[in-house]
């Protein structure tokens, strides 16, 4: 049986992405190890570290491993597939576009198939070209004429194909899947229930409509989608049904979810009406909101916090900031101000309570950041309840305003270096601040998958419903609900519990 190895980089979302093409690869017979015949790459791009983080991949696995087939996608591969497949050991490059169909093509490649198999699918690979004329041709990206047509039904018969493992091409540019419609680039179809994640992503939205002067992501990734309300019920149901106990509602820019879905009846049409169906039609016990913009946190969503909070809702809210000062924020063109942000953290405390954990992302050295700019930012986050912090340094994307800002307007790499730091002894203050407030409390909590280390000691590691991590005193197998008694924070800012009882969510 075909081994298979996943690398995921990046978000959430991008995670989800990777377990859905792992989880249909599966069902196809194919095997998860790490010494595979077939290691797909699922990229991020949204910053050049990404990038690089990507590629060092990539040759220390097909060095490790020169005979496995190796498919590029993610958000590199769209924003630069011809990059990519130049690249030694590279068998594929499918962009996010084409992801829905990674499996078939993954499939192809490693039963020597051309993709998909049969003329009368109606799909075509790039160019419509054999592996020995690309070896003379330029690979570029699917043009919009080229891009493919109804899925193929041939996937399903498939399994057989995997039985038998090619060699990589040895000289050949890799072949490309890549185009601007975003056709094929949800994956909904991967059943979803507690394995390998014990808390599963569910992505409910693709793509983003925003135009964030530093970000690449509406060009990796396209316009804003949503899954239909029917596909996301079933998924939850199926879920409940394989034993699940939470799982987490995701998404590019998951506060957008379903303004772009037609009017229906009975049919919710925005994420706080998803939500609301979700915990009234299924049986779900938890549900977690994964990043939500601020400007989306809107009075009914807020209010399902304190309908649902601490009981079938996870009391834990991350909404990215990026900035604290107006001008910065303006630069940015985020679509909030500092004033804004801070009205919607207090309702949302209001209507969780105190024990809401609130974290944010935070960008350092956008172009054009004073002194005085990013000390605006250091006193907001001071001043507000956070619990995490996710901090980076901007990064500057092609094709972006922000790649012409830094042009103009670079921010000293001493500046940045000296801000991050102030950034990071700002973070560990507010973490160990925020979990010292629970010790000695009852808090709700899932098993988790423990490392080996930890297991070694006796001790299970576990997540409160308001995000916090546990070391449980005692040995428990993963997606068990308890309730747990945090006992000790220690040096490390890590909360070591009991465990009370098990917990039943209504």
């Amino acid at each position: 049986m075909p081994a298979l190895h996943i690398e995921n980089f990046g978000c959430r979302a991008a995670r989800a992405d990777g377990e859905a093409i792992g989880a249909r690869l599966c069902a196809l017979g194919a095997d998860r190890r790490l010494a595979a015949d077939v290691v797909v790459v699922n990229t991020c791009s949204v910053t050049a570290e990404a990038d690089r983080a990507a590629r060092a991949f990539i040759r220390r696995a097909h060095r490790q491993n020169p005979s496995a087939r190796i498919v590029v996608t993610g958000c590199y591969a769209q924003r630069a597939p011809q990059e990519l497949a130049a690249m030694p050991g590279v068998a594929a490059v499918v962009g996010n576009s084409h992801k829905a169909l990674a499996p078939e093509i993954i499939v192809s490649l490693v039963s020597g198939h051309d993709f998909p198999g049969s003329p009368a699918t109606g799909l075509r690979r790039w160019g419509g070209l054999s592996r020995a004329e690309r070896a003379s041709e330029s690979i570029g990206v699917l043009a919009p004429e080229q891009s493919f047509g109804p899925k193929s039904s041939s996937f399903v018969d498939a399994a057989s194909l995997l039985n038998s493992i090619g060699l990589p091409s040895a000289s050949a540019p890799a072949p490309i899947w890549a185009d601007g419609h975003f056709a094929h680039s949800f994956l909904e179809e991967a059943p979803l229930a507690p394995g390998a994640q014990t808390r599963p992503y569910l992505k409910v939205q693709e793509g983003c409509s925003n135009r964030c002067s530093f970000c690449v992501i509406p060009f990796t990734r396209g316009p804003s989608r949503s899954l239909p309300f029917a596909t996301v019920l079933k998924q939850v149901l199926d879920f409940v049904a394989a034993g699940g106990k939470e799982l987490v509602l995701s998404g590019i820019n998951l506060g957008r979810w379903g303004r772009d879905l037609p009017h229906e009846a009975n049919a919710p049409t925005s994420l706080a009406a998803l939500v609301r169906a979700i915990l009234q039609q299924t049986n779900l016990p938890r549900l977690r909101l994964s990043s939500i913009e601020p400007m989306d946190w809107d009075v009914d969503l807020i209010a399902l916090m304190r309908e649902f909070g601490g009981r079938r809702l996870a009391r834990h809210a991350h909404l990215p900031l990026q900035s604290a000062s107006d001008a910065v924020l303006r630069r940015m063109h985020r679509r909030y101000r500092p004033w804004h942000y801070a009205e919607k953290v207090a309702a949302l405390v209001r209507a969780a309570g105190p024990d809401l954990t609130l974290g944010a992302d935070v960008m350092v050295g956008f172009p054009g950041e004073t002194d005085r700019e990013f000390e605006e930012t250091l006193g907001f986050l001071r001043a507000l309840p956070f619990g995490y912090l996710h901090l980076f340094p901007f990064s500057p994307r092609p094709a972006t305003p922000g790649w012409a800002l830094h042009t103009a307007s670079p921010v000293p790499i001493a500046a940045v270096a000296e801000r991050m730091a102030a950034l990071r002894g700002l973070a560990a203050e507010k973490t160990r601040a925020h979990r010292s407030r629970f010790v000695g409390r009852e808090l709700p909590a899932i098993t988790l998958h423990t490392p080996p280390a930890l297991a070694a000691e006796g001790r299970t590691a576990a997540l409160t419903d308001n995000f916090l991590p546990l070391e449980i005193e005692g040995r428990f197998s993963a997606n068990r609900l308890f309730t747990a008694r945090v006992i000790q924070l220690t040096h490390e800012a890590s909360l070591c519990s009991i465990v009370v009882g098990e917990t039943t969510v209504q």
